[in-house]
């Protein structure tokens, strides 16, 4: 009997250790399934894990929007400064120059050019007063994609959260400081519209103001010394100051008004070639790309989202296609309105205020199947 208990002490004392690693293995298992329990959520996916960890970045670029947030109406100021300084301008130099040359070609642009204007003003101002459009409040959301962790509330289809106006946004493309406003569902056409008519507005100008800021800047040359002084021109074609040469050394011709030119045109001149050539660029540039987004029926951060998923889905063999693109013509049509009866002509060449189509909730997909999709309401 003896024996038989001594050989169960040992037989415990040698499976002891692994008792106690199985109970310790045990323990730690179930204190990990319960804390993640508690960290449940239906809607985790890469991209929720990946803003966790970009946590800090995220916290400082809410804290740095929100500070310098009110100092974004700066920006539109300097938009409407710089619009306004540039028409006049226009109007200063650039009117009484054309009709001196030509008055039905002065007529011509004159109407061309209001044309523009009243489009950029339009487009801008809508852009900057029309809310980008918010998920409902209090609502249950049938359509909700993901739970924005900021919010604490479900997320549609196309909606991202945006740091600086600290809501989600119905179909954001970014945050413009320009606008001092998202750039979303409600005004992204109005967003574009601005910048198109813009980058045609200067290029009008720099098409027809290239012969004045040639006549202004490189065909004449005027002595520094002699600016302030009235001069006229002898015999010999030399600019003389009237006061200090006797009259019967100088002709009875006045110096054209294009030789004589005060200093104050030249600098105006340079002001509108570097405006105007600064926002070709920069708005051409901006348009070049948006147009491409459009095409392909994807907003500036859907851009990089079907970016990251055709990398991941080639990694798996796949392709991944764009649920929202139907095709370059459909995409332009609905990104315009162009639905229900609405033409180029009213809806796109002269100012109109017709909203997107459907309510930014909920989107139809090239799943859907649909017969007709530029009927939809």
């Amino acid at each position: 009997m003896c024996v038989v208990k001594m050989k169960s002490i040992v037989w415990k004392l040698i499976t002891l250790p692994k008792s106690c690693y199985d109970v310790f293995k045990t323990f730690l298992y179930r204190s990990a399934y319960t804390l993640k329990s508690f960290q449940y959520n239906h809607f985790v996916d890469a991209s929720y894990c990946a803003d966790v960890c970009m946590e800090p970045l995220f916290w400082f670029v809410d804290n740095f929007t929100y500070v310098i947030g009110p100092f974004f109406q700066i920006f539109v100021v300097a938009v409407v400064c710089l619009t306004a300084a540039v028409v006049l301008i226009a109007y200063w130099l650039g009117l009484p120059y054309w009709w001196d040359r030509n008055p039905a070609v002065c007529i011509i642009l004159v109407i061309i050019g209001h044309w523009l204007l009243m489009n950029i003003s339009f487009h801008y101002y809508m852009a900057v007063i029309t809310y980008p459009g918010y998920p409902p409040q209090g609502e249950l959301i049938y359509e909700a994609v993901s739970i924005c962790k900021k919010c604490i509330a479900p997320k549609p289809p196309r909606t991202h959260h945006c740091s600086v106006c600290n809501k989600c946004i119905l179909k954001m493309d970014h945050h413009c400081p320009w606008l001092n406003n998202c750039v979303g569902y409600n005004n992204h056409r109005y967003f574009f519209m601005y910048m198109a008519y813009m980058v045609v507005g200067v290029l009008f100008l720099i098409i027809f103001g290239a012969e004045l800021a040639y006549n202004e800047l490189w065909l004449v040359h005027v002595d520094p010394e002699l600016e302030g002084h009235p001069v006229k021109i002898n015999q010999t074609g030399a600019l003389i100051p009237v006061t200090e040469f006797p009259d019967f050394l100088v002709t009875k011709f006045d110096v054209p008004s294009n030789i004589a030119n005060p200093l104050w045109r030249r600098r105006a001149v340079v002001f509108m070639g570097l405006i105007n050539c600064g926002v070709f660029i920069a708005l051409g540039g901006l348009v070049a790309w948006h147009s491409q987004l459009i095409c392909k029926g994807e907003t500036s951060i859907e851009a990089n989202i079907n970016k990251a998923e055709t990398a991941r889905f080639e990694l798996l063999g796949r392709t991944y296609v764009n649920p929202f693109d139907f095709g370059t013509r459909k995409n332009w049509r609905l990104f315009l309105g162009l639905v229900n009866g609405r033409s180029w002509l009213r809806h796109v060449l002269l100012p109109s205020r017709h909203a997107p189509s459907g309510d930014g909730i909920v989107w139809n997909t090239i799943h859907d199947n649909l017969d007709d999709i530029e009927e939809w309401p």
